[in-house]
């Protein structure tokens, strides 16, 4: 009796034991079901955040790209108001914005427009306003193709030079400011014509004073304004040549003439003063740069020792037989 009762018990669990596996199993089930619940509502939260963090980060994105392109148009502005030199080095951080200036040997080129008070006498203001931006714009193109740093406008007159805050040398400092001074008349001339054409009856006629010398330039001023130029008794050379030069004319100083002698024709002019200057002062005004022609009729070659000038419109088949020769023997000589 005892064996069958033990076998029975072993075919009828207990309705109670299972009735606790059971409610433990939805215990864990429950448990199970609600930890779903929170990891897609924390997968909604994040999901929610991460497309929050997106739209932030485009929407500062977009902000930045605004604030660059305002910053873009303003300094493209500013840059109206420098040179594009200085322009340059302070945004690339190559120069400091401070109170700084230095020495150092430039070539200052000055002009004005010959009897200019007389011409605003004479026309209205807004054809004088015309003329004057016209002017101007021309002159400056010419004058960024040839590296000038242009320094200011006054009035009629421009101040520019070479040598800083780029230089290429003093000698070819000096001689792209002629090329530029050279070219400027040219154009000059062009415009001249047209101005006629249009009802000008006395149209702008160009002085150019040129001179090379050791000047101070920097930043000039306050701490709150600044102004980069150039000063010194150079720059009032350059001034002072400009008010001798005749009208279409450019008037070197010898600085300048001397390291430029090979490229140009010049005639020297009675020696004139100038403020803050003490020695002589011996002027070269250019000759023949209209004549476009003359670049290749002349060969020209100046130097401490050597001094040729060719000009080959002038030499008869004789004459250039004779000059090989004469060159030939040179060559032999220098070959010694």
């Amino acid at each position: 009796m005892t064996d069958d009762s033990s076998a029975g018990d072993k075919r009828a669990p207990d309705p109670t034991a299972l009735i606790r596996q059971v409610r433990v199993l939805e215990r864990k089930l429950a448990r199970s079901e609600d930890s779903r619940v929170r990891l897609e509502e924390a997968k909604d939260r994040f999901d929610t955040l991460h497309r929050n963090l997106f739209r932030e980060v485009d929407e500062q994105k977009a902000l930045v790209d605004e604030k660059n392109k305002m910053l873009e148009s303003l300094s493209l502005k500013l840059s109206k108001y420098l040179a594009p030199q200085v322009y340059q080095s302070i945004f690339s951080g190559r120069q400091d914005v401070s109170l700084e200036t230095k020495r150092k040997k430039l070539t200052v080129f000055f002009s004005d427009i010959k009897d200019f008070t007389q011409i605003t006498e004479d026309l209205q203001a807004e054809d004088l306003a015309s003329l004057l931006n016209e002017y101007f714009t021309e002159m400056s193109r010419i004058a960024l193709e040839h590296g000038a740093t242009i320094d200011k406008f006054i009035g009629d007159a421009m101040l520019m030079f070479f040598g800083d805050p780029e230089s290429r040398g003093v000698e070819e400092d000096a001689k792209a400011c002629v090329r530029m001074a050279i070219a400027m008349q040219r154009r000059m001339k062009d415009l001249q014509a047209d101005w006629r054409r249009r009802g000008y009856e006395h149209p702008f006629r160009m002085r150019i004073g040129i001179n090379t010398g050791f000047c101070n330039v920097g930043n000039f001023g306050s701490d709150d304004r600044m102004d980069y130029t150039i000063i010194g008794g150079e720059v009032n050379l350059a001034a002072r040549l400009e008010s001798q030069a005749d009208p279409d004319g450019i008037l070197l100083s010898y600085e300048t003439y001397a390291v430029v002698r090979d490229m140009v024709d010049a005639e020297e002019r009675p020696s004139i003063e100038a403020k803050g200057i003490r020695r002589e002062i011996r002027p070269f005004a250019l000759t023949n740069f209209f004549d476009r022609s003359a670049e290749d009729r002349y060969i020209r070659c100046d130097r401490n020792g050597l001094s040729i000038r060719i000009d080959l419109n002038k030499l008869s088949d004789e004459d250039r037989k004779e000059t090989l020769e004469q060159l030939a023997d040179v060559i032999k000589r220098l070959q010694r």
